[in-house]
């Protein structure tokens, strides 16, 4: 009784109800529902605080930004249903829907410009090595066209890996440390309308998933930049269940020095015997290995799944 009586008090207020429905059709920044909502920030975080109170709503900071979404599913679906039941479209859904339009078109905006001044740099690194387009068709047989179940991206970037393949999973969770990066994701994600993805921010070192809660993760094109590959790789094991899979897609060994200082690579590239080495410590047992040869880099797809066994020595540093 007493959870029904905080939900239904967080509730009973139109801005607040408004603030569900927003949620329910993308997360937003506090900057950004109020800018939909035509209030001020202080105004509109009090609006959420009492939703986050209620467990209606979740806040994370990314950044200087703060942002909310609906939530856990189990205390917020039977309100969305009531409300459903309810509906009616009224002048605020209609002027939500235009203004929230035009936060999409913002997002997509500053995602255009972002691109537009560092399209210099991505290309240098993908004319070295296969198409995008060869890499992304490897990575999709690989793990094949049956439900992903929990997907998690490591490092997730401008979320091409969820663009791909969330739609084949029940939840998707991207991951990155970059507020930047996120918000490019974000903006692609609305732009798709991927509403079974979300984001956030975050350290491949300490993956915000309990044990075995996820069933597959992608480490794409990520690895190099790691300074621990092998525990960022034993992190990604523990957050998978058991017979998950872990897809990692990165560098052979090469000997492109100017990576190291130019674009921050911290590996140049992984040898079989070192990511199969810090599969057995974490416990993943080799599924697939493939050479995707052409161009100055040569890309290789390793796929582990999760058996529970974990090595008592590192065998590849």
């Amino acid at each position: 009784m007493v959870q029904a009586l905080a939900i239904f008090r967080a509730l009973a207020d139109s801005t607040r109800l408004r603030i569900v429905a927003l949620l329910r059709a993308m997360e937003l920044s506090v900057g950004e529902l109020a800018q939909v909502l035509g209030q001020s920030q202080p105004r509109v975080s009090r609006h959420v605080k009492i939703l986050c109170d209620a467990g209606l709503a979740e806040r994370r900071k990314e950044g200087s930004w703060v942002f909310v979404a609906l939530g856990a599913h189990a205390k917020v679906e039977p309100i969305l249903a009531a409300l459903d039941s309810w509906s009616e479209a009224d002048h605020w859904t209609i002027a939500d829907e235009a203004r929230l339009a035009a936060v999409r078109a913002d997002r997509a905006s500053a995602a255009a410009e972002w691109f537009e001044a560092n399209a210099g740099e991505w290309d240098a690194i993908r004319s070295l090595h296969v198409a995008d387009s060869e890499i992304e068709g490897a990575m999709a047989r690989a793990l094949g066209d049956a439900k992903l179940g929990c997907l998690i991206d490591i490092g997730t970037g401008t979320g091409r890996m969820l663009e791909l393949f969330a739609p084949l999973a029940e939840t998707a969770l991207g991951i990155d440390r970059s507020s930047e990066m996120l918000r490019l994701a974000r903006a692609k994600l609305s732009e798709r309308g991927l509403a079974n993805a979300e984001l956030r921010q975050a350290d491949l070192y300490a993956l915000p998933l309990g044990d075995g809660g996820a069933d597959a993760a992608i480490l794409h094109h990520v690895l190099h930049f790691a300074q621990q590959p092998g525990a960022a790789i034993g992190e990604a094991a523990r957050v998978l269940s058991d017979g998950g899979r872990l897809l990692i897609v990165d560098f052979a060994p090469h000997d492109r020095e100017e990576l190291r200082s130019r674009d921050a690579h911290t590996r140049l590239g992984f040898s079989d015997d070192q990511i199969l080495g810090w599969f057995a410590a974490a416990g993943l047992a080799p599924v697939l290995v493939e050479t995707l040869e052409g161009g100055e880099l040569t890309v290789k797809l390793w796929l582990g799944r999760k058996t529970g066994v974990e090595s008592k020595e590192v065998k590849a540093a």
